[in-house]
């Protein structure tokens, strides 16, 4: 019987991460929160660690793996966004008294899901590209440049489609949010180098040993 690898199980761990990740960034990103003059969406750590996640699964599992994770995100996204909107919609039992609030903090949750797949979607998929297309460039070395550059400039754009769809016509700074969200990414996308470098190195180790361990389980299948 086939056993279930540590390779496939750290795969699934970290694509069930950054896809959890994913759903409680929209759910969360209705509410607007300062650190000190910056103003960002609530979502804004949370979302921002799913670069680092995506830049874990390009880096071990190359392009098409990280593709499927996140087109998942996207179907899932939809999927709990659907689902919340059924549970909004569903009559409320007589003694609930709190719909109001419940549709007030959940029911824009579709507006935010649609800006977030939006962004998530092209920024994601330019971080892919220029992923690697950075590692073409440093030839396999300095994951800490691919990472840092594809991140940045995916920030950029994921920032911008997301704040304008988002809060665009409700009165909030939309300039003000875009640059104080960015720059909170920004420095959540320098801090979450060693967090990158932790997962690769933990991830390569996982396979070298599983290499060896298959390698000298079919040696003593062949002297069998």
């Amino acid at each position: 019987m086939d056993q279930f690898k540590k390779e496939e199980k750290m795969f699934l761990l970290l694509s069930a991460t950054f896809i959890s990740l994913l759903v409680v960034s929209n759910i969360i990103a209705v509410k607007t929160v300062s650190f000190g003059s910056f103003i960002a969406p609530a979502a804004v750590i949370c979302y921002a660690l799913t670069f680092a996640i995506s830049d874990t699964l390009a880096e071990i599992w190359g392009k098409e793996r990280t593709k499927f994770v996140i087109n998942t995100g996207i179907f899932i996204s939809l999927l709990s966004a659907l689902m919340i909107q059924l549970a909004i919609s569903l009559p409320s039992s007589p003694f609930w008294q709190h719909q109001g609030e419940y549709e007030i903090i959940l029911g824009s949750n579709f507006r935010i899901v649609i800006a977030s797949l939006l962004a998530y979607f092209v920024s994601q998929y330019h971080d892919l590209w220029a992923f690697h297309f950075w590692k073409d460039k440093t030839k396999g070395k300095h994951l800490w440049i691919r990472n840092n550059l594809s991140t940045a400039a995916s920030q950029i754009i994921d920032t911008s489609i997301f704040i304008v769809i988002a809060f665009g016509g409700t009165g909030a700074p939309i300039g003000a949010m875009i640059m104080g969200q960015y720059a909170i990414k920004l420095i959540i996308a320098i801090f979450d180098t060693p967090i990158v470098y932790l997962l690769v190195n933990i991830m390569r180790k996982i396979l070298k040993s599983e290499d060896t361990t298959t390698a000298y389980s079919n040696a003593n299948q062949r002297v069998q």
